[in-house]
């Protein structure tokens, strides 16, 4: 709302519920299930979830630029794409210019709190849209999990892997790469390695390390958060812009126990 934003929320389904809207009491509900063993499944926005927000700014007479949660990892784009097609051809004196973000979560968020800006200093559709085309492979995705048995509920890891890996204490480091997928960067032994090794790929990758915008997100590990903070903090200064949940489809994913650290890089 501070950002005059229109949001098109995905769906999530956990315990005989579907949910697009949810609360903190909620989320929390969702990784205390999770942590029980229950399953959360997700699906995408469909054409008629981007019509229904976008159709109603089109008959104000407003252009529209819209960003799609990366395509490599969901169909929510390509149903972007669909009901623009339509909406073009039922407005055309309208202009209406998507982004495939190829980010997610707050990365994406951090893409679109960019663009606000540069929509406040007064970019055209047009240009702000060649900005954002130009910088979204900037914004730097990292975090970790805590427990691998979410990953491979999600098919991102073999049964063995994450059977031995949880017995020797091993915590993925992951990132989004140029295309938008998830990529399995490197494995460290222990939590607080792993939340160092976020700090060590901010020191790596920012391009402001002092002063940069920094975002972070968690699934209910708040005290890893404020481990994290302490090592930037420490190092240069840095102070954390948002920190926010992760929200239920991300979650529905990576688990509770997922900490995320997003800054504009020199590269992904």
């Amino acid at each position: 709302a501070e950002l005059n934003l229109s949001v098109v929320p995905l769906v999530v389904r956990f315990q005989g519920k579907e949910v697009s809207q949810y609360s903190e009491k909620w989320l929390k509900q969702m990784y205390a299930g999770m942590r029980e063993g229950d399953v959360a499944t997700t699906s995408a926005v469909n054409p008629e979830g981007w019509t229904k927000v976008m159709e109603p700014v089109l008959q104000e007479g407003k252009d529209l630029l819209v960003f799609g949660f990366t395509s490599a990892l969901s169909a929510t784009y390509q149903s972007l794409v669909i009901a623009a097609e339509e909406l073009r051809e039922k407005y055309p004196q309208r202009k209406i210019n998507i982004v495939d973000s190829l980010c997610a979560a707050l990365g994406q968020g951090l893409l679109i709190w960019y663009a606000c800006k540069k929509r406040d200093e007064g970019l055209s559709l047009e240009e702000l849209y060649n900005w954002c085309e130009e910088h979204k492979f900037n914004i730097s995705h990292w975090f970790t999990v805590d427990d691998l048995f979410f990953l491979k509920r999600g098919g991102r890891l073999s049964g063995a892997t994450a059977l031995i890996g949880s017995a020797l204490g091993i915590k993925p480091v992951l990132h989004m790469d140029n295309e938008g997928h998830l990529i399995n960067m490197f494995k460290v032994r222990g939590r607080k390695t792993s939340v160092t090794a976020l700090a060590d790929k901010y020191t790596e990758l920012a391009d402001d390390k002092e002063n940069g915008v920094v975002f972070i997100s968690h699934a209910d590990c708040m005290n890893d958060v404020k481990l994290l903070e302490s090592m930037l903090k420490e190092r240069y200064g840095a102070s954390l812009d948002v920190i926010t949940d992760v929200g239920t489809v991300i979650g529905a994913h990576a688990g509770p126990g997922t900490l995320a650290l997003f800054f504009v890089g020199k590269e992904r």
